[in-house]
């Protein structure tokens, strides 16, 4: 089921928490909504799960509009907020037994979907424990079990990670990677590793607005411009080898990051390569290379570059 967002506009007294937003997710996508905190994230996906509506613009889902239809839509969305709220005093077969006749699952089903959530979700173990009981990795479990239990296409994930430790953050990945591979995922997340480790397709929002879309690898590609470069270059005087690099047209710009190692960060003229020149050169020279790697952007620099303005 395909997700069309068009001029999404949604204002909060003066300030525009979404800025004229539009993109497409198509059917079986898993989409990385990613951003600091305060972008526009939850804003947007409370309107994807028709919770608010907006001032401007439309969502349609599977061809149906927010602004006509919300009730139709909600049937094929699964939707966890952040903040997860959950009836603490329930035990989970009780709370989920509740949400399915809130979907209004057919009597004679319920108990099947039930067992599915529990397995699916991994609670065998703690499936007649109190909600407050459990642990907040746990919780979140049973967030994910709520907004699966009616099968909806489409699952809207805010910040699902939040507050768990490293072993519960491992497990919740995994859990969405698996829901992935037969749902249209939609997650949100101020955590790039998290996004990259789950998503197919990563959108960037800053203040409001969508400033880069596309896979981890296209963002990076995008970011690269010039070329950058780790050289270990050994046999000489570190003086001399620094002033036969300078002399290759092709480099931008020369850093000794370790005068111990005698290792330098070369960095390329625009849409230029200098690995041949430096090879050449340490040829000439009578120099011994002893590492020379491209170095790649890291997404962590990527975003800092885009949301710091």
């Amino acid at each position: 089921m395909d997700i069309v967002v068009e001029h999404l506009t949604k204002r909060y007294g003066p300030q525009k928490a979404v800025d004229n937003i539009s993109f497409r997710v198509k059917a079986g996508e898993v989409l990385g909504f990613l951003g600091p905190n305060g972008a526009g994230k939850t804003t947007t996906m409370k309107a994807l799960s028709c919770f608010i509506m907006p001032e401007e613009g439309d969502v349609k889902i599977g061809g149906y509009s927010i602004r006509e239809h919300p009730e139709k839509i909600k049937k094929h969305i699964g939707y966890l907020p952040e903040n997860n709220p959950l009836y603490q005093d329930m035990n989970i077969i009780d709370f989920l037994e509740f949400i399915a006749k809130v979907h209004q699952i057919p009597k004679h089903l319920i108990q099947e979907r039930l067992l599915d959530m529990v397995k699916v979700c991994g609670l065998e173990g703690e499936k007649h424990k109190l909600i407050r009981e459990l642990s907040k990795g746990y919780q979140q479990r049973v967030g994910l079990a709520q907004a699966l239990i009616h099968d909806p296409d489409i699952l809207i994930l805010d910040e699902p990670t939040t507050g768990l430790d490293p072993n519960q953050i491992v497990e919740i990945r995994e859990l969405i990677r698996r829901i992935g591979k037969e749902k249209t995922v939609i997650l949100s997340s101020h955590i790039l590793a998290e996004v990259e480790a789950t998503c197919d397709r990563i959108m960037i929002i800053n203040n409001g607005r969508v400033i880069v879309d596309g896979t981890a690898e296209e963002l990076r590609k995008q970011a690269q411009g010039n070329e950058i470069l780790k050289l270990g270059v050994s046999g000489g005087e570190i003086k001399d080898i620094f002033d036969q690099l300078l002399e290759i047209e092709t480099i931008d710009s020369i850093d000794l990051i370790d005068e111990e190692k005698q290792l330098f960060e070369i960095q390329s003229v625009p849409n230029e390569s200098s690995v041949k020149a430096i090879f050449d050169t340490c040829v000439a020279n009578n120099y011994y290379i002893t590492e020379l790697t491209p170095i790649e952007t890291k997404l962590e620099d990527i975003f800092r570059e885009l949301t710091l303005h």
